[in-house]
């Protein structure tokens, strides 16, 4: 979203400006389908989303890299010198994004308290990664790595693991790895639902340890199944470890 308004609309919204809505009026974006001197664009669009970020966002800046799927520091994107830009923020005495938070964009829910981020690997199956599967909801697989948002996974320092995305709107719900406490294999369900139920959805991680549920006090394992194919279970607890692309050292330092 910040991607296309950000450039814009936040500057306006910020440093005291205002917006209209016109009846009738139209907008329209004309562009070539295809640009034979640029055609990938998404490098692009992550330096310049990235450099409204690093002006304008303050803490929540490192919502940008998540949402790309990018480490916070080393990201190996170069977003040049925005100096300039924070002067210019700083001489229209504009409002801090918090208050763009509370006031404009009510229904975009930040996300806190992250202690690791990305694909999910364990030690035994370094090409596989823990993925969503093919029908979101249900039980998480064992699959290829491709590092899209199916594999994309959020442990907080509450001990929720979720899987496959974060909503960042309040009015849609995430889902959550939850151990039913019996048979061997973990569920997905809406975060809301299963802390209403009091599912057990709360793990211990550490990058490189084990991943054990706190209350049923088995593990996230990997499984040679009868199909042939390595599948995702939980069960005692038997060494495995794993590893989340990219972790907050300074969160993870605190657990420590």
């Amino acid at each position: 979203h910040l991607c296309h308004v950000g450039c814009f609309s936040l500057q306006v919204w910020l440093c005291g400006g205002s917006i209209e809505i016109i009846p009738c009026s139209k907008i329209a974006h004309i562009e070539r389908y295809h640009k034979p001197y640029l055609p990938d664009l998404s490098d692009m669009m992550k330096r310049n989303t990235l450099r409204v970020a690093e002006v304008w966002m303050d803490e929540y800046k490192h919502s940008i890299n998540i949402a790309w799927n990018l480490p916070v520091e080393n990201h190996g994107i170069d977003i040049g010198d925005v100096s300039e830009r924070k002067k210019l923020r700083e001489k229209l005495k504009c409002k801090p994004f918090q208050w763009f938070l509370d006031h404009v964009y009510t229904s975009l829910k930040p996300i806190h308290n992250l202690v690791g981020y990305g694909a999910l690997i364990n030690n035994l199956k370094p090409d596989l990664c823990v993925d969503q599967g093919p029908k979101p909801g249900h039980t998480p697989i064992m699959y290829s790595c491709h590092f899209y948002s199916p594999q994309h996974c959020y442990y907080n320092t509450d001990g929720k693991l979720y899987i496959g995305g974060i909503k960042s709107h309040k009015y849609n719900s995430d889902s959550c790895l939850v151990d039913l406490g019996s048979g061997n294999l973990p569920v997905l369900f809406e975060c809301k639902v299963a802390q209403e139920k009091k599912f057990h959805m709360l793990w211990d991680f550490k990058q490189g340890g084990r991943i054990q549920n706190k209350q049923t006090k088995r593990c996230l394992e990997v499984a040679w199944g009868q199909d042939g194919h390595f599948k995702l279970i939980v069960d005692q607890c038997s060494g495995q470890s794993w590893k989340v692309q990219h972790v907050f050292d300074h969160i993870s330092a605190q657990k420590n």
